[in-house]
Parts: C-alpha cells; structure tokens; sequence
C-alpha cells in the first residue's frame, strides 16, 4: 500500500492561505476548548508545534520488546513516529530511566539497533537505518523504514484514541482528515480503558450514536440510531452483513476479537449500495504479530459479573512469514433486572502467511455464542386504566421466567492480496456466515394494570428461530495512476452477497393475563405452545460492481468520484401446516446507481475543508397497518465540513454540517400493529434531516488521550412536525485519560461524561392522550489502571457514578443501568 502523500507547498503558497488556517484553527480549537478543557500552552504555538525537543525530561520505561518501548517513548516525548513493528521483531529494549531531550532518547533506545530517528519537524519522526561505508569507502544511502503503522490503521498497542488511515467511507486509504465524511474511530486502547465489551457499549460512546432501549440489549426493540434513523449496516473488515429481515442480531458481538471500530455517518451508498442515510458500522478484527506476545485478563463486577481472556499471537516459522492469532473469552452475568442472566463465549483463530514479499494470504475462524435468560423485549405497561403513570422499581422485569434468547455464530474468512512494483494491490476476499437465532419471547407489557388491584396486564408470548447463512465475494484493485502531470488514486471492485434462511415458523403472538402484577414472580402464566405450525425461507442478494477515484487538480485540490451500481433482491416464503396454505413475497430491483462526489481542499499541512454528495436506496422491511412493506427509501445526502489534523496526526478535530432530503421515510404509527404482530408504518414523503457534529479524538498532549463529540440533529415531515422524538436530538460524548508514569510503575486515571436532551412519545390512544416525556441525563464514569509490575495492571471501572435513574426510551418504561463496577487484572507478555 503506498504511503499517505504528503503536502507539499511553496513558501508563498503556504503563507497566501495562513490567514484562512488560522481562523478555521481557532474555530475548531475553540469549539475543542470549550468542550473539554483548555488546550495546553505547550500545544498552542502556531501550526501546533510539540514541547522543543532539545528540552530534558524524565522517563522511566522498563526494559521490553523495542517496538513497544518506542511506541510508549513516543508518547511520553509527545511525538509522532513512524516505523514497522514487524521489522523490529527482533530486537530489545533495556528501557530508559534518567532525563533526556527528545533526540538523546531515541539514541540512546536504539543504541546498537542500527537505527536512528530522524527528525521531519514538526513533532514528527521516522526510524531509517544508518548509513554504513561501502567496501570502497563510500557510504551508502540511508534506506527508509516503511511505515506500516501508519497505512493499515491498526490500533492495537498504539495507546491511541485515534488511527491515522481508514478505508470505510470511500475504500481508498485515507486519513480521517482526508476522508470527506463524518467518521469516529473507537480505538482497542480506549475499548480497554472504557471497558466496551459488547458493540451496544462501543455505540453509546461514540459520538452521534445512540441506542434507544425499549427492551434488554440486542432484541429487536433496542434499534441503534445516527442523524435520524437506524443503523442496520454492519461490515467486519469491510464485508457487508446482509441480513435485512433481522439485523439486530448483530449488536451481540463481542469487542475482544476486534481492533478497532470504524463507523461513518451519514448515506454510504459508495460502500453498501443500499442502506439507510444513518450510519455504517465497520468491525476490523485483530490481525496475527511477527513475535511471540500475549495477554490474559480476568475481571468481576457487580450483579455477578465474571469474565476471562487470553489472547496471544503465535509464530510457526521463525520471523513470522507464518503467523497465527488465537483468542478465547468466557463471561457469565447478572443484571440489575430480576430474572435476567446472560451467558457468552467466543474463540477465534486466524493464520497469516507471506506467499512472497508481496503476498500475503489469510484465513480465520470466529465463533461467538449468546445465551439469555430471563430476557424481555420491553418493559412494564407506562400507565394506569386511568391513563396515570404506573411507578416500577429499576429492577422490576417484564420478562417471563422462561423467556430466553439464545445466538451462535459462525464465520469463516479468507483473502489473498498481492501487492506489484508500480504500487498496485489485488485483494480477494470470501465469507462465510452462519449464525443461528432462537428466540423465546414472553414479556408483560400489554394493557393496564388496576390501581387497587394490580389486575389489567397481559403477557405477548411466542418464538422465532432461524439459522440464516451468508456467503460473499468481494474482490477489488486499487492503486495509483498519472495523468495530466500529477498522481491520482483508483479503486476497482464487485461484490457478490447472498444470504438464505431456510427455518421453521412458530405461533406468534400469544395474548396472555398476568393476574396481580404486583404479586408476580414471571412463573405464571406458563409457557405457551410452541410447535411448529409451517415454514419460513427468506432470501436476500445483491451484486454490485463500483469505482472511486481520487483526483489531485491542483496541489491542494482533490476531487473524489465514485460510483456503484447495484441488484438487490429477496424473497420471503411462508406456508401453514393447519391450513396448507402458503404465500410469497418477492422484491426486486436491478442495477440501482448510486454515485458519490465530494471535493477536499488542504488548506495547510493540518487542515482541510470538504463537501461532499451521495443518493439514498434502501428497501425497507418495515410494514404499513395492512401488513404490505413500505416502498424503499430514496433521497439525497450533503455534507459540509472542516477537519484538523494536528500534532502530528496525533489528534483529529472535525466540524460538519448536513442535510438529507428523502421520501418513503418509515415513521412508526403508535398502538398501531401489522398483521404479523410487529410495529406498523407509514411512508413519509418529503421530508428533511439536519443537524451539526463536531468531534475531536486522539492526544491532547504528552500522556494525555480524549475523545469528544458532539450532534444535533433533527428531523421533519414536509410540514415541520418533529418524527422520532424519542430520539435525543442533541447528545455529548466525553471520555479522557491521562497517564502518570511516575506513580508506582505507572497509573493512568480517566472518566468521562455522556448526555443527551429531553426526549418524549405522545400515546393518543390511551386515556386523555398523555405525553411522556424522559427528562435531558448526564452519566458520569471512572476509570484507573494501576501498573502492579512491568507487565501485570490492575484496572476499575465505575459506571454511572451518580447513580442516576433514567428511562432509556420514552416509550418504555425500561430502566437504564444503575451505579456498578468492574475491576480486573491484565498480564502481558
């Protein structure tokens, strides 16, 4: 992969545009400083230049492997290195302790490594090699070494809340500053800091994401919502799940098997095709080391939670051409709910080999597997016959003693990518997903209940299963090409996607009295039949083929354009074994173009300003009160904004604003029911969402790591009513940490604050149309880890400090989760 190009202006250029650089510097740094605090003097001078290197400071880093020292001096130092891990697998480091200038530290890391780090100003540096005499007494040129690090965007032992490439918005290499779309990087250090075990917690922390809870987490009443609407795009290193008649199946994934999650907001036709103006989220797993290394965690917490994991990367030939990861975790839960008790487990393999310098095949397996019981799809009735609101205990459950939720999934993957001498790259990759679903549904959220008597509420009950397989193809080119005298890049690629679900159909939906809700324990009543009545196939495909380019016109200027055009299709098969009969239900829509423009303009070495353009299709399975799917979604997408990226790359700010325009757009019809038992919809046309987003992320100086966002975003019909206002309109996101390596073997302190505005959901059917409104919360959490010894840290996490009572959603009477802990101890080696 070629290396991220870098700006190169004349004097007299650089300064005709100094005086725009600073305004939209001191605008962003304003915006930055008012939400978190003030930015340091150190980090303040013009052009954002770091402490001077000739200044002596005091480190203490114990000995160890020398990729991990250099990495950990840099971020002492405050500076930004490039170099390949992989090509100091071999080498160690005896640590550093005294005080050194900037330059006095590497030298003396490096010692007899044959190295050097060369200064390119600015705070930033790359290791080379040094140069040594020829045989004939000349000396020969210092050979640079490639900065992987900085082209494939892993996280991983980078200490960072930020990543210097991502591929997710337009598949071409870019740096978030680079990329014309609003994007969030949740890093693995700020995944370990925060302790974001399941992707539901990565989304509550990432800015302009929110998740409204209706029932326990990962049913399918708890949609995950961006600027408006749900996410329902989900990829793993790139590659799309394609599940649209159940997606919410996907929140279930566990965050150790990742490095990093990716998530653009905003319509990302270019990547998917098809797909909501909401938000992808894209899953990059954690990939194999050279050198042999590890990790084993345990941890405890409150509602007796327990969980392990070992994680080591394992090389089968000497110097790591052959290469292999392994990761296993185990947890068992409690919960603040009554009755509700979870079970995970999850393994994961994968084996890389360097066929050639320039090949390198892949191939891995994950396994994860969910089991719930005690699990409710919704909380507790909101109101009274009277139409008064009824008053549950945080702990009070819906749920029925025999109500579960059980997921498995399987995925396999391959790739093989071969890299040529003019710097193009072909890379072919195949999935295979199995994942099996069976959900037993139960809970005690219909009708109302009697004051005096506890008497008026009934239990839904029924179950759904399935075991839906996908298979997918993507195989793609990209490289750079010249014309008209400058250098360009291109992506090339075709996507092949299909999923099939061939299961069995079960009684839907049973209407059951509870008796006295106030005497209930969820044994009674029992559990309905469930035999199988009929069958159930459902199909789904797409095959798209799609293009982007990015075009420098002048040295400042670049022009992105792409393009996709895709099939998409499936077909839903039901059949009744009382009656015999059966029904199918077929949607298609051949070679659907969506194109993508944007233009990126760099203002300087640090900042950019960018528009940019995309359509919107999405067909929906949402369906209207007759039971028929709502016609897909269609629409445009723009997007303004200015991102920074400061220090070295080592922080990235962004503001942006936006606008969609769309038709067909679901809007939920409330007490309304389809035939088949799920929520009914009406098509909205004509109507618009915008909203602003400003976010930084990364380091705010030596030591010192925070990320911050924050959205506003509303949404209307063509008469300017507000649609979703169970949705915050406005939320913030704030997470720090900052590291005192002089404390014992080193402490790193932190906590963070998440917020969101009033929300409310009018019930028009129900005794004297009450609205209910949940009041604007702020959460407040804590973290410590303690480094006990050189490679043993003890961590503590305190979740909603204040112990704050909130309602997830306003249309549920759903309890967020009180004050609790986790601790844990993590051993390197």
């Amino acid at each position: 992969m070629p290396n991220r190009r870098p700006s190169k202006f004349p004097s007299a250029s650089r300064a005709s545009r100094s005086a725009p650089a600073r305004v939209l510097r001191g605008t962003v740094l304003g915006l930055l400083a008012a939400g978190l605090m003030p930015v340091p003097q150190a980090f303040a001078a013009e052009g954002g230049a770091p402490l001077s290197p000739a200044a002596a400071r005091q480190f203490d880093l114990p000995a160890g492997r020398l990729s991990e020292v250099l990495a950990r001096y840099a971020a002492e130092a405050g500076v930004a290195l490039s170099f390949d891990a992989a090509g100091l697998r071999h080498l160690q480091s005896p640590g550093l302790k005294g005080r050194y200038s900037v330059q006095q530290g590497f030298e003396r890391l490096l010692g007899e490594s044959g190295l050097q780090a060369v200064d390119q100003g600015g705070g930033s540096y790359r290791l080379q090699a040094l140069p040594r005499p020829a045989a004939d007494g000349a000396t020969l040129q210092a050979v640079t070494v490639r900065a992987v690090a900085v082209s494939d965007g892993t996280t991983e032992g980078s200490g960072s809340y930020t990543t210097r490439s991502m591929q997710t918005a337009t598949r071409l290499p870019l740096s978030i500053r680079e990329t014309p779309q609003s994007v969030s990087v949740i890093t693995r250090q700020q995944m370990d800091d925060q302790g974001l075990i399941q992707l539901t917690d990565v989304v509550r922390q990432t800015a302009g994401m929110t998740v409204s809870q209706g029932g326990n987490l990962g049913s399918d009443s708890s949609p995950i919502y961006s600027r408006g609407f749900e996410v329902e795009n989900y990829l793993v290193d790139g590659i799309g799940h394609l599940h649209s008649n159940y997606s919410s199946i996907y929140q279930s994934n566990d965050m150790a098997l990742y490095d990093r999650v990716e998530v653009v907001r905003g319509a990302t036709g270019l990547m998917n095709g098809i797909g909501l103006p909401s938000a992808t989220i894209n899953l990059i797993r954690k990939r194999p080391a050279r050198e042999l290394q590890g990790s084993v965690r345990v941890e405890a917490g409150s509602w007796e939670h327990y969980r392990a994991e070992a994680d080591v990367s394992l090389p089968i030939e000497e110097g790591g051409r052959l290469r292999s990861r392994f990761v296993a975790a185990q947890q068992e839960n409690g919960s603040y709910i009554d009755r509700l008790k979870e079970r995970k487990k999850i393994l994961y393999g994968v084996f890389e080999a360097e066929l050639s310098p320039s090949t390198l095949a892949a191939f891995g397996l994950t396994y994860q597997e969910h089991e719930a019981t005690g699990h409710s799809r919704g909380g507790l009735p909101l109101f009274y016959t009277d139409g008064t609101r009824t008053r549950w205990k945080r702990s009070d459950s819906a749920a029925a003693a025999w109500a579960y939720s059980s997921r498995e999934s399987v995925a396999l993957f391959a790739s093989l990518e071969h890299r040529f001498d003019n710097e193009w790259a072909l890379k072919g990759v195949y999935s295979y997903d199995h994942t099996r679903f069976d959900e037993q549904v139960g809970y005690a959220a219909g009708g109302f209940p009697d004051k005096l008597t506890g008497v008026g509420i009934n239990l839904y009950g029924g179950r759904w299963a399935g075991p839906p397989t996908q298979n997918s193809l993507d195989l793609s080119a990209r490289g750079p090409f010249t014309a008209f005298g400058r250098k360009h890049d291109l992506v090339l690629g075709a996507t092949l996607s299909h999923t099939l679900q061939d299961s069995e159909s079960y009684h839907l939906w049973y209407i059951l009295p509870v008796g006295n809700i106030r005497e209930w324990n969820g044994r009674t009543p029992g559990r309905p039949d469930n035999s199988v009545k009929g069958d159930f196939n459902y199909s789904e495909y797409t095959r798209s083929a799609y293009a982007t380019t990015r075009l420098r016109i002048t040295e400042p200027l670049s022009v992105i354009l792409g393009g996709r055009t895709t099939s998409w299709g499936d077909k839903k098969y039901n059949s009744s074994y009382a009656t015999g009969e059966s029904s199918t239900e077929r949607r298609e829509w051949g070679d659907r173009f969506t194109p993508y423009a944007a233009l990126v303009y760099e203002i300087d070495r640090q900042w950019s300003a960018y528009g940019s353009f995309t359509n919107i299709f999405k067909p929906q399975s949402n369906k209207d009160a007759t039971g028929k799917s709502i016609d897909p979604l269609l629409g445009n997408a723009y997007e303004l904004g200015v991102k920074g990226e400061l220090y070295g790359g080592r922080l990235n700010v962004a503001a942006a604003v936006y606008k969609i325009q769309q038709d067909n757009y679901a809007v939920s019809l409330p007490g309304v029911l389809a035939p088949d038992g799920s929520q009914a919809y009406r098509a909205a046309s004509g109507t618009e969402t915008r909203g602003f987003e400003v976010e930084a992320s990364g380091q705010l100086a030596r030591n010192w790591q925070a990320a911050f966002g924050f959205s506003r975003n509303l949404t209307q019909d063509r008469d300017g009513k507000l649609l979703n206002t169970n949705v915050p309109q406005n939320t913030l996101k704030l997470f720090t940490t900052y590291r005192l390596p002089t404390v014992g073997n080193g402490l790193r302190v932190g906590g963070g604050v998440r917020w969101q505005n009033r929300t409310w959901s009018d019930f028009s059917w129900v005794a004297g149309s009450p609205r209910v409104t949940q009041e604007g919360y702020a959460l407040v959490d804590l973290t410590a880890h303690l480094n006990l010894a050189k490679q043993l840290t003890a961590s503590i996490n305190l979740y909603n400090l204040f112990d704050k009572t909130y309602h997830t959603n306003s249309s549920s009477s759903y309890y967020g989760e009180p004050r609790s802990l986790r601790v844990g101890l993590n051993y390197l080696f």
